[in-house]
């Protein structure tokens, strides 16, 4: 890299070959190095497309929980959880401070701020947890445990999936005691941290260097890290190690002739060793010494191993487990393994950190309603209290990077989500973040990436569960799934890799009683995400979809060119068979294709039949299923001796819709798992065309909400126009409507065109924030039903706005059961001043009392609309109840007011029937079951109400008003002599006492 200021291409300078702030504006596209162009360290040091586990914490030993057990030595985390590496004490030698002149001591200083620059900007995954959200704010340290290469050479016949934890003598150690003196008292100068995928080796890296970069690592006064994934992708390019440093970090170009001399102060991170393919045979790979001479990387790397080039410096390499062989033990001074959270409380402590942070609760730029300190508080205690019962999330959060996805699922289900966020793409981030640009082996040469290899194995055994309707999986079940079609050898040594270094991150053993002995995968979710990929993949073909794919591959490209000789020959020759043969060449590939598409088909329709089974209807919807897995479920749990409830996988659908959308099929494609485009048409159109036949039947709640969340995670307006096209009532009645359902719906509803006869949002715990992301769906509702939200005088001007919208065609509006008060009326009226659609407007149970009456009185010849009006049991009393009465029968167009269950007297009630006989207005006034002698012709709408509301009310108030209505009633019948009234008032009578009866009060 040359030195001085240049251009990086995209209109920003670069000075000193690092970018200046303006260009680390665009951090997310940044390489580290801008000539190695395949780094991965994460935004500002690697693409955001292809940030390794960088932000993902650190996964753990998940089998020690089987036994309780954990490495001996104190957790540091309860001493110092943020990591750092404060109590460094310089190792013991000969050599003083070295870099004392001005000028090299300002390099230094410019390459710590360059370095702490790039090393602390995080991925965009990490960033939704807020705009001030920092790696030092949450770090946790993970255990590590000092190893022994006896410990790493297990037999390679051995699964991954052993349930011992390592050997108790071995020590713990902290970042500051890497590098003390072994238990001989020899001074360590290479250590090796190893740890399976998404272990958090790439954030203890990161952490490494910024405590480096802010003083906090006084034992070295350089650090030079070093991604193997750049010096890999140079191949066998020589380049010297002063060349590869001082195109990486320009400011230590004036002091590269120091290295030498820097001893054990010279610090060198080799960061993912895996990615390099080692060679220490003299043979292979010769000795070289001198820091300017031009080898290739992988030999730069082996000298420096060797100690002998640098032979003082200090040296940390992280790696895979797979590879940890390849570096010879005589070389290595200590091994550690990355242990993970051992134990409960460093579990809590990560959560308490990440969730409770100030701002974690705003949307992308600060949009939506931030979560209070109580609600996050309540969040980690509920978390805390299902980790304590030792349930299978405690055996999931000892993997520390799922500790993430724990985090990120609650963050998506309980804050204002971020526009385009599905849960589809928070699965498939947390994948990217932990297996994007991985292989399983660097050596191999078909250079299979890592989750393609996944995929294929552990996505057979999620699919298999899922079409069999089963979690738990025998050691039999693991093994035939991860051995199916072994051939070659190399097959044979690309399963070892993979044992060693991922089989832990997707299966954990079953914690829960009655199944011992058995795994799961390690979060339910995973299971059903894993199993929609095999699908979506193409990876799921019997043995004849797999030969006649082959066979029409062949064929097709056979014909193209046996057709022109055919055609040639049959002018020349009378030979009568050969059309025929050129039209079976043709019709080959067609029928293949036809079958195929058979296929897809039935994988649809066994799809949206999971989406639909009947099974189903009484659950919760799929997020508050999802929400209670992770908090736990209130209330006793199923005994282990009672038979198992057949298992739900509604999420599957989901994630077979959200996998088809583009941004994660963009995301799968860094992945090495594309899926091309052709197919991904082909099974949206098979979707749409069993969700036609299937979608149009009325569907709970719960399972309503369930079929717009499939659209939503699809990502495709399109398509949900399509299909929701037939959809004229939207009923969500007493699903708990969170600002994620409320975004759900208006995502997927909200630029429909057609008309919604009726939307039902009774009982769903709304409130102004829900209302205002509801907005574009309650314009296309004709009816509305708000009934028993809670919903305040607040809401109210939401609700105006929405009256005064002129796209607004609500007809009726019943916002019945809430505390709106007189307050909330007087913004209503506004609404109803400017608005032409309402005809009718239940307020009934609104706590308006006088007041609210009152300016109802006043105002409601504003409105020349209004058909009905139900102010009914708002404790209003006789002036204000006769002054509404006279409003409305001077009304033009309202036809019917109810004042019932108010606090009128037999007097008030009274004089509005006199004055209802008299009254010039059409507008009929409902005080009473009764009119005069007979039975009010509204009987049946009083009693219907209440019994309606009958829980929900003021008990005793509504039995105080019940048997005054049954006085009215009895006096009635016993003033009147006409024998049709008499039968009528004693069935009401009937009526009303077996409402009394049910209240708990006598029935005469």
């Amino acid at each position: 890299m040359a030195t001085g200021s240049r251009g990086d291409g995209l209109g920003n300078r670069i000075e000193g070959g690092v970018p200046t702030p303006r260009a680390l504006t665009f951090s997310s596209t940044m390489r580290w190095s801008y000539r190695l162009r395949r780094a991965f360290w994460g935004p500002g040091l690697g693409p955001a497309r292809q940030p390794a586990d960088e932000s993902i914490p650190f996964v753990i030993h998940w089998n020690w929980a089987l036994k309780g057990q954990c490495p001996r030595g104190p957790p540091r985390v309860f001493i110092r959880h943020y990591g750092s590496s404060v109590g460094s004490v310089p190792p013991p030698g000969k050599h003083e401070r070295l870099f004392r002149n001005i000028s090299t001591a300002e390099a230094i200083q410019r390459h710590r701020r360059n370095l702490a620059e790039w090393f602390s900007r995080l991925p965009r995954e990490e960033r939704q947890f807020g705009p001030t959200f920092a790696l030092d704010t949450v770090h946790v340290d993970p255990v590590i445990c000092e190893s022994t290469p006896d410990e790493l050479l297990r037999p390679s016949s051995e699964l991954a999936l052993d349930h011992q934890p390592p050997p108790a003598r071995l020590p713990t150690l902290a970042l500051s005691q890497l590098f003390d003196p072994d238990a001989c008292g020899r001074r360590v100068q290479t250590v090796v941290l190893y740890g399976t995928v998404g272990t958090g080796k790439s954030t203890l890296v990161r952490k490494m260097v910024l405590d480096w970069c802010y003083g906090r690592l006084p034992a070295f006064e350089l650090l030079i890290p070093f991604s193997c994934e750049d010096l890999s992708s140079l191949g066998s390019a020589p380049a010297s190690l002063c060349q590869l440093v001082a195109q990486r970090y320009t400011p230590l170009k004036e002091i590269l002739p120091l290295m030498a001399a820097a001893g054990s102060r010279l610090l060198v991170v080799l960061h993912g060793l895996e990615r390099l393919n080692l060679d220490f045979r003299l043979a292979a790979t010769g000795l070289c010494g001198d820091p300017e001479k031009p080898e290739a990387p992988a030999t730069i790397v082996v000298n420096l191993l060797r100690k002998y080039m640098l032979p003082e410096a200090s040296i940390l390499v992280t790696t895979r487990p797979s590879a940890v062989g390849r570096i010879p033990s005589k070389y290595v001074g200590r091994y550690g393994e990355i242990c993970g959270f051992s134990d409960t409380n460093l579990q809590k402590l990560y959560f308490q950190l990440r969730l409770n942070q100030p701002d974690c609760g705003h949307g992308a730029g600060g949009a939506g309603v931030p979560a209070t300190p109580a609600q996050r508080d309540n969040l980690v205690e509920m978390l805390s209290r299902n980790l304590e019962g030792h349930h299978q999330i405690t055996a999931a959060c000892f993997l520390p990077s799922y500790c993430w996805l724990v985090c990120a699922t609650l963050h998506f289900l309980h804050a204002p989500t971020p526009a385009g966020q599905t849960l589809t793409s928070i699965y498939t981030s947390f994948l990217r973040l932990n297996f994007s640009g991985e292989m399983v082996d660097s050596g191999d040469p078909s250079k299979l990436s890592l989750m393609a290899y996944a995929a294929r194995t552990m996505g057979k055994l999620a699919y298999e569960g899922v079409s069999s309707r089963k979690t738990y999986f025998s050691e039999e079940d693991v093994r035939s799934c991860l051995e199916a079609g072994l051939r070659a050898e190399e097959e044979f040594q690309l399963l070892h890799v993979f044992r060693w270094d991922a089989l832990r991150f997707f299966l954990a053993p079953c914690v829960e009683p009655g199944h011992r002995g058995t795994f799961v995968f390690t979060v339910p979710a995973m299971q059903e995400y894993l199993a929609a990929l095999y699908i979506v993949l193409g990876l799921r073909k019997t043995t004849l979809q797999q030969v006649g794919k082959e066979v029409a591959e062949i064929v097709g490209r056979v014909g193209e060119d046996v057709s022109l000789v055919l055609g040639i020959v049959a002018k020349l020759l009378p030979m009568k068979a050969l059309p025929l043969l050129f039209n079976l060449l043709k019709v080959v590939p067609r029928v293949f294709g036809r079958v195929m598409d058979k296929n897809r088909e039935a994988v649809a329709q066994a799809m949206v039949l999971e989406m639909f089974r009947e099974e189903d209807y009484n659950n919760d919807d799929v997020l508050d299923q999802m929400g209670a897995s992770i908090l736990g479920m209130e209330g006793p749990r199923r005994h282990p001796d009672e038979a198992p409830e057949d298992e739900v996988f509604e999420l599957f659908p989901m994630f077979m819709g959200g996998l088809l959308s583009a941004q994660n099929r963009a995301v799968l494609a860094q992945l090495g798992c594309p899926i091309k485009n052709m197919d991904a048409l082909e099974n949206a159109q098979a979707i749409k065309k069993q969700l036609g036949k299937m979608g149009r039947q009325a569907l709970p709640p719960s399972e309503l909400l369930d079929h717009l969340f499939f659209h939503y995670e699809f990502q495709n307006q399109r398509f949900s126009a399509e299909v929701l096209s037939s959809l004229s009532q939207l009923n969500l009645a007493g699903v708990r409507m969170t600002p994620l359902k409320c975004t759900v719906v208006a995502a997927v509803l909200g630029s429909g065109r057609h008309a919604l006869n009726e939307v039902n949002l009774a009982s769903c715990q709304l409130d102004s924030a829900g209302l205002r992301t509801l907005m574009p769906v309650l314009l296309r509702a004709r009816k509305l039903g708000l009934q028993l939200n809670s919903l305040g005088p607040e809401a109210c001007r939401d609700l105006r706005d929405l009256l005064l919208h002129d796209q607004c065609q609500i007809a009726t509006l019943r916002l019945s059961n809430n505390p709106l008060t007189a307050e909330g009326v007087a913004l209503l009226l506004e609404g109803l001043a400017g608005n032409t659609s309402l005809t009718h407007l239940s307020l009934l149970h609104t706590g308006l009392g006088d007041a609210g009456l009152e300016l109802l009185a006043a105002q409601l010849d504003r409105n020349q609309r209004l058909q009905e009006l139900n102010v009914a049991y708002n404790g209003a009393g006789d002036t204000a109840a006769l002054a509404l009465a006279q409003a409305a029968w001077r009304h033009p167009s309202l036809e019917l007011l109810h004042l019932y269950f108010n606090e009128l007297s037999s007097e008030g009630r009274q004089v509005l029937r006199d004055l209802g006989r008299t009254a010039a207005g059409s507008a009929q006034v409902v005080a009473s079951l009764t009119e005069g002698a007979a039975v009010s012709e509204y009987w049946s709408v009083i009693l219907s109400e209440i019994q309606r509301n009958l829980n929900s009310w003021d008990q005793g108030r509504v039995r105080r008003h019940l048997e005054l209505l049954l006085r009215d009633l009895e006096d009635n019948r016993g003033a009147t002599l006409n024998p049709w009234r008499k039968a009528q008032l004693l069935r009401v009578e009937g009526e009303v006492r077996a409402l009394l009866e049910q209240l708990g009060g006598p029935g005469s």
